[in-house]
Formats: C-alpha cells, structure tokens, sequence
C-alpha cells in the first residue's frame, strides 16, 4: 500500500550550509504566546486597583484638629511623638489610600504645609484625618 509522502519520509534532515543553526533557546521563543495588545493586561489591573475616597472631616472634628495643632505647636521644642492618619491622593486615578504614620514632630512648616518628623517623613496638612499622642490627653487634664 502507498502512502502520501512515503518517498520523502526517510530522507536526511537538511542542514543549510549558509546559515548556521538557530540556537534552542531562540527556536522556543517562536513559540512563545504573542500579546496583541501590549500594555492591555496592565490597563485591567490597574482599573481593577482599589482606592479609598477621601472622607470630609465634620466641623467638630476639623475643630478637634486645629486645637491638637496648636498643642502640638506650643509643645513643638518637646519634639512630641505623634500618630498621624492622613491621606494621599492617588497619581493615576480618583481616591487613594490612608495612611499612618508614628513619629516625633520636629518642625511645622507652616508656608508647605506639612508636619515634619525628626526621620524626615512629611505629614500633609491638608489631608490629615487625624493626629493622637500623650501629648494632647496631658493637656486636657493639665
């Protein structure tokens, strides 16, 4: 019985006598998945990446937070350990995330509006949802 291709199946592999042989490596990348749209998978994940919106502080606790300012100021010599709740914004889309920080306060400058820590960590002012230490229940019962 006759086969297709019977006459060619036993011949010896061709080996080119111009061009080298490609190196395994490089044959199995021919192979390697093709992504049709670069930078898609990216995009998914980085919608798919949660963010937390910024929370409006009430008058009373806006209130709260001045006061603990201005005895974090009168107390600033102390260089005072601190909690910070604060927000940062998110570069790439609406919301961010919360964050806290513990430190010892070792300057407020007033014109950046940032605290500023005695590791040089910098506290914005503007996004801060809250601040707590020792030092604001001393006051209270001093």
């Amino acid at each position: 019985m006759k086969f297709p291709y019977d006459d060619i199946v036993n011949l010896p592999h061709h080996v080119s006598r111009t061009h080298p042989p490609m190196p395994r490596k490089d044959r199995a990348a021919q192979f390697a998945p093709f992504a049709a749209l670069t930078g898609h998978d990216d995009a998914v994940s980085e919608t798919a990446r949660l963010t937390d919106s910024e929370t409006d502080l009430s008058e009373s606790d806006a209130e709260e937070l001045n006061r603990r300012h201005r005895i974090l100021t009168e107390h600033l010599a102390e260089k005072p350990p601190v909690t910070f709740v604060y927000f940062i914004p998110d570069g790439k889309k609406s919301g961010g995330k919360y964050m806290s920080k513990t430190g010892n306060v070792s300057k407020i400058d007033e014109y950046e509006r940032v605290y500023i820590l005695t590791d040089h960590s910098r506290i914005p002012m503007d996004h801060l949802f809250s601040m707590d230490g020792d030092l604001f229940y001393a006051n209270e019962n001093g």
